[in-house]
């Protein structure tokens, strides 16, 4: 149980030491500096540990937001501050020592928070002392809320009386909408799902709960579309709306009731691409069982939805921290969003993840899985040509310098295995030449040689080869021009193109099948290594990368397998090639993310674009 140490004299009538344990705190007290000392001592090693000086006046959610956000190691407000344990327990410590040693009275420390803070308290007077030794101190945007040191019965009642102006509760729930969404997710579900989230939390139930059980419902709702009836593809589009409402619930809980994890971030964003790519299984299944094969519609569905993220990852990893990040193109889109009728069209027309799961529900319900493709394919078409033209020109007329964390991160967003990373390696392979135009090349050759080639051909295996050199060509060097940010989604659509050419070429059932399943197990592999990325973890283990062939050695293999076998052959060489690398890369993905969150990784939630 984490501990809360209490300083100071109590104040008649205050509620300070209910509230902390209404947050789940052991709460003890101690009158002076040697005392809080001893007491912090004492606290178990494995906890969070919070120092609240007695006299404080708040709202519950501001100790709230203070004191128990999990993805913080240190953090405070007016009159509370906390730590977790190892880092931020370390510094918590250290400060208080020396603040017995020196006897301060006010440490001078950054001026953004004296304003805020009473320096004779000393849960401020620690937050200052912390942010002078260049801790990184979190302190949550309170707004409306009060969080405050009175320093006389005067301030006293006029904190209590701003407490009770405001209805923090109505605060909350407010917060626990994303700030930045998409109009369907904004006015079609937010509005209600938020009441869900706290119906949720007044109950216990977690958001990886709430997770699973959108993931449960978007497979059932994939299973009705599987029937191919017209009652079960009503029944498919109304369970999709109701697990995509779930899907913004568990988001929704875990902002109210801040439990935020790295295993729980995990899930939210892999359980969507799996609840998506699995209902695109179900509706070409049941055009199945109504004599329309759509397994082409759907693998290519999944392949532009893929290589559209790949996009998105690609760019904003780029220029994550890249300095003096501006151009006039960024100008305009910030003139743009500043009326207000343009902000809704430009979110609405890329398609996130709600327009585009409302889309899908209503057309399965009342139309046909083939007019649901089609439409589907031309909208997230035009998302796609719209979100990377704007991005092409802002990276074409911006002025900033990429760092080398932004080019690593392109690197392991290639996913070059073994064959690429010999190529680089050969002297002539590593001078001069843009590195988007040597990948833009290969790419182009391979997917027009699988085109225009008939099933079985040798000729796309020596063009394949070619296209392993181009790999490793482009990889060479570091990936800084201003448009390298592409070269990862070229290798996306490069693998999953041939992949689907061929296995259409094939022309016998289940071709197109396995080939949804491989593309869906490699899609998992560049998803996961996205997420990691962006946890701060890295990219998958290198042997992990060459083991499953990097994104060239998968494309040689089978294109060569196509060549060497018939067509029945193909679709098991397939089947067991999907098996092999989902098996593969589920292992090890479930093998970190629950050993991180196990090792008490940071709590991470992502509060990006909308997916």
């Amino acid at each position: 149980m984490p501990t809360a140490i209490l300083t100071g004299q109590p104040v008649p009538g205050s509620s300070i030491e209910d509230d902390l344990r209404s947050l789940g705190f052991d709460v003890r007290s101690a009158t002076d500096v040697a005392g809080t000392e001893t007491l912090l001592a004492e606290a178990p090693c494995d906890e969070r540990v919070a120092i609240v000086d007695a006299r404080f006046v708040g709202h519950l959610h501001a100790l709230r937001l203070g004191l128990t956000d999990p993805r913080f190691p240190l953090a405070a407000v007016p009159g509370a501050v906390t730590a977790q344990p190892d880092a931020g327990r370390t510094a918590l410590t250290r400060v208080l020592a020396r603040e017995i040693s020196t006897d301060a009275d006010a440490p001078t420390g950054p001026g953004k928070a004296a304003s805020a803070v009473a320096v004779d308290s000393l849960a401020d007077r620690i937050a200052l002392a912390l942010e002078a030794d260049g801790a990184d101190v979190h302190r949550p945007e309170l707004g409306s809320l009060t969080a405050a040191v009175p320093a006389d019965p005067q301030a006293r009642n006029e904190a209590r009386q701003a407490v009770a102006a405001v209805d923090d509760e109505a605060v909350r729930l407010k917060s626990a909408v994303k700030s930045r969404d998409g109009f369907f997710t904004t006015f079609c579900v937010s509005p209600y799902s938020r009441y869900l989230a706290r119906w949720c939390a007044r109950r216990g139930l977690t958001p990886n709960q709430v997770t699973t059980a959108s993931l449960l419902t978007a497979l059932i709702a994939a299973g009705c579309a599987a029937t191919g009836t017209r009652g079960g593809f009503v029944a498919a589009g109304v369970l999709l709306l109701l697990s995509f409402v779930l899907d913004c619930t568990d988001g929704q809980l875990a902002r109210y009731s801040l439990q935020y994890s790295t295993l729980g971030a995990w899930l939210d964003a892999t359980f969507d691409r799996a609840k998506e790519y699995a209902y695109y299984a179900g509706l070409a299944l049941g055009a199945a069982r109504g004599g329309d094969d759509v397994w082409a519609l759907a693998l290519g569905a999944m392949i532009l939805q893929t290589c559209r993220h790949v996009v998105d990852f690609s760019f904003n990893e780029a220029n994550h921290d890249a300095t003096a990040n501006t151009s006039p193109t960024a100008a305009l889109s910030d003139r743009l969003d500043s009326v207000g009728w343009t902000v809704w069209v430009r979110r609405m027309i890329v398609l996130p993840i709600g327009e585009r799961w409302a889309l899908i529900a209503v057309l399965t319900a009342v139309t046909t899985p083939r007019i649901t493709f089609t439409v589907l394919l031309i909208g997230c078409g035009f998302a796609a040509a719209y979100t990377t033209a704007g991005r092409v020109l802002r990276s074409l007329t911006r002025t900033a310098q990429r760092t080398e964390r932004g080019a690593q991160a392109l690197a392991d967003l290639a996913d070059s295995g073994p064959l690429a990373e010999s190529v680089a390696r050969i002297p002539g392979r590593t001078v001069g030449g843009s590195r988007l135009l040597v990948a833009l090349e290969g790419t182009a050759v391979l997917i027009f040689a699988v085109w225009v080639c008939s099933y079985g051909s040798p000729i796309p295996v020596a063009l394949t080869v070619l296209y392993v050199l181009s790999a490793g060509g482009a990889v060479a060097l570091p990936l800084t021009g201003r448009l390298d940010w592409l070269v990862p989604p070229l290798f996306r659509a490069a693998e999953y193109g041939t992949v689907l050419l061929l296995a259409g070429k094939a022309e016998v059932n289940g071709a197109l099948p396995a080939a949804f399943g491989l593309v869906a197990a490699v899609a998992y592999h560049h998803y996961d290594t996205v997420y990691r990325i962006r946890g701060n973890a890295g990219a998958p283990p290198r042997w992990l990368v060459r083991a499953s062939g990097g994104h060239e050695g998968r494309t040689l293999v089978v294109v060569v397998l196509a060549a060497l076998l018939s067509a029945s052959q193909f679709v098991v060489a397939l089947t067991v090639l999907a098996v092999a690398v989902a098996l593969l890369v589920l292992a090890e993905s479930i093998r970190y993310w629950v050993a991180a969150h196990q090792g008490g990784a940071p709590a991470v939630h992502d509060e990006g674009e909308p997916a």
